[in-house]
């Protein structure tokens, strides 16, 4: 089908415009992306509704924000598909008390989220030109309670731990021991392990001083660079 053109799309772009800032698009993806596939938690679905996927996606991409997929973000890295991100937000259960670190900023997108269901969010981003965008979007659009740091996220983020909860954005060899030291007792932590095009979430708790790893399903993410990741 060719593009709309003329007067039809300026309609059409005002149109997507319009469903973009009135939420009726995050209803829908609510409604047929995440209930039917699980995400049963209200607080998620909540935070889901409120964060407004499209301001985190590039210009070119604007159409596509509330669609059932990765989207690129530059620098090889993606935002992670809605379903994706509340079921990892579902998997470490928060209550709104914790302190949170997030592995591999992006472009902020889950890092809003996160900060909708816990106290405080800490995020680490390798590439500097996309942590300074991820904080200036972040701040902008008044996410007051997520800090975004640069550096080699595979180390985690010594100086601010221990976290109640750590979610993992990009894919490791196995789970990082400085994340595993640094997760608080009682902490939950969502992670995918496995090289290649396929991973596996995994969800690990430390309980009296026992670190219990349980796998959840099948994903996909790009690959953590860094020390205790995989080689650039």
């Amino acid at each position: 089908m060719a593009p709309a053109t003329g007067k039809r799309a300026c309609v059409d772009m005002q149109d997507n415009a319009g469903d973009l800032h009135s939420g009726a698009l995050r209803q829908e993806m609510v409604d047929r992306q995440l209930r039917p596939r699980g995400i049963r938690n209200e607080r998620v679905l909540e935070a889901m509704l409120t964060v407004p996927r499209h301001e985190f996606v590039p210009a070119e991409y604007l159409s596509q924000a509330y669609e059932d997929k990765p989207i690129p973000i530059g620098e090889g890295q993606t935002i992670s598909q809605p379903y994706m991100v509340a079921s990892m937000a579902q998997a470490v259960a928060l209550t709104g008390k914790e302190k949170v670190l997030e592995i591999g900023t992006g472009s902020g997108y889950a890092a809003a989220v996160l900060s909708r269901l816990a106290a405080t969010v800490y995020t680490v981003e390798s590439h500097p030109t996309l942590a300074m965008a991820a904080q200036e979007r972040l701040t902008r659009l008044g996410y007051d309670h997520v800090f975004v740091h640069t550096g080699d996220g595979s180390a985690g983020l010594k100086e601010a731990a221990p976290f109640d909860a750590i979610v993992v954005a990009a894919a490791a060899p196995n789970v990082p021991q400085p994340l595993v030291d640094q997760l608080a007792e009682g902490g939950r932590m969502a992670v995918p392990v496995g090289a290649g095009n396929s991973q596996e979430l995994v969800l690990v708790t430390k309980s009296g001083g026992q670190i219990i790893s349980r796998p959840l399903y099948e994903c996909r993410f790009v690959p953590l660079i860094g020390r205790y990741g995989f080689e650039s």
